[in-house]
């Protein structure tokens, strides 16, 4: 989709910095047993992903929540495990967090992405089933660890967070709920939703990359407003009409609930920030600061900690 003569903005919209090896002491590299990377094949590719068990799992024989996390365009499982410091939460609060790659492009850059329908970049062009990979690292996580499959759930930024509206259009019956941030819904959804997917999305109003308002960015993108995704899914969620609305100085909060007066769609829209993750790092030189206004970890996990799978 894009030309040659693309590939240094792209690099600069989307793309973040790598790191290489972790802290080392006078015995070498420090080796934590709890986080480590693995390997799955799917359609004759070699999908990698990291895995981080929680320190509870140790002596805990009970079966744990697994929350995925999928990075955006330009980023890989290690960048975002430490940009957001997603590990830290999953180790705090005592769920496992897996973060898989997306195919990586055969450019000279390299970039990572997902198909998650008319974007991103390689994954879409080539048409990589990026829902059957997620699906069948579920099956894998759920056959290794203990993980409680009624307690699966997706979280993603920017093309990460489309990937994750596509699985809860295709995969239902395997998450729980999902986590969109500074992203959107660029898939054609079945007209028929087997269950309601509880949706919880975060986004600023001044993001460009992946604009609040719709619209063409500086790529060629095409995104839906947010507002109409939600509104999307608050019919396919069969939600109230009324919608509760909480504005304040620093962000406006949106909550749709259904027949049962449960929240299952809620929005964050701030006004600080920018295409970025909420409490996370600040990717790279150039990239928008982090919402200083709400948390993304905190805000994901107690969303999803709420809901499970009937």
């Amino acid at each position: 989709m894009f030309m040659t003569s693309k590939c240094s903005f792209i690099f600069f919209l989307f793309s973040v910095a790598l790191f290489s090896s972790g802290c080392k002491d006078d015995n070498g590299p420090k080796i934590n047993p709890r986080n480590f990377e693995d390997v799955l094949k799917v359609d004759g590719l070699n999908r990698t992903f990291i895995v981080n068990l929680p320190p509870q799992y140790e002596n805990d024989n009970s079966n744990f929540p697994l929350v995925i996390g999928l990075h955006g365009t330009g980023g890989n499982a290690i960048q975002f495990e430490k940009d957001y410091f997603f590990s830290r939460m999953a180790d705090d609060a005592g769920f496992i967090a897996v973060y898989p790659n997306g195919v990586q492009s055969n450019g000279k850059l390299g970039i990572r992405t997902w198909n998650a329908g008319t974007c991103c970049d390689y994954a879409m062009k080539e048409n990589i089933d990026d829902v059957k990979f997620i699906s069948d690292l579920i099956d894998k996580l759920v056959t290794d660890y203990r993980v409680d499959p009624k307690r699966v759930y997706v979280t993603g930024m920017s093309n990460g967070g489309m990937m994750a509206y596509r699985l809860a259009s295709e995969i239902p019956n395997r998450v729980a709920a999902i986590a969109a941030v500074s992203g959107t819904m660029v898939f054609n959804a079945p007209a028929a939703q087997i269950r309601s997917i509880p949706i919880l999305h975060l986004h600023s109003l001044i993001d460009k990359i992946v604009p609040y308002d719709g619209g063409r960015n500086a790529l060629g993108y095409y995104f839906p407003p947010i507002d109409s995704v939600l509104t999307v899914w608050s019919e396919r969620n069969h939600c109230q009409s009324d919608i509760q609305i909480i504005d304040k100085p620093e962000y406006k909060l949106s909550i749709w609930k259904n027949e049962f007066d449960v929240p299952v769609i809620v929005h964050y829209a701030t006004k600080d920030g920018g295409h970025s993750w909420p409490g996370g790092n600040k990717v790279r030189p150039g990239a928008d600061p982090p919402s200083k206004a709400i948390d993304a970890n905190t805000l994901i996990w107690d969303f999803f900690k709420k809901h499970t799978l009937p």
